[in-house]
């Protein structure tokens, strides 16, 4: 390690250590969590757990049928055109 490196490492550190010194004087951290509310969410049973599951694999299912779709075409579209310019 030469000596440039760790003087880049220790002018980082330091430069670092200003400025969290900086942010405690200008007291922009101030203040509590005490005022946050915490959002409750519902608890999922398992037949929602279910319904989701199977709302995903139809909608990743509709999505794949949708690529192979236009995979398709652009392949038959660039044999034609092969054919066709060739």
């Amino acid at each position: 390690m030469s000596f440039g490196v760790v003087q880049s490492a220790i002018i980082t550190i330091k430069n670092n250590r200003n400025l969290k010194s900086k942010r405690k004087d200008s007291k922009s951290l101030d203040g509590s969590y005490s005022e946050v509310k915490i959002k409750e969410f519902p608890k999922a049973t398992p037949e929602m757990l279910e319904t989701i599951k199977v709302k995903l694999q139809k909608e990743r299912k509709q999505r794949l049928i949708k690529q192979v779709v236009v995979c398709s075409i652009i392949i038959i579209l660039i044999m034609i055109s092969c054919i066709v310019f060739g």
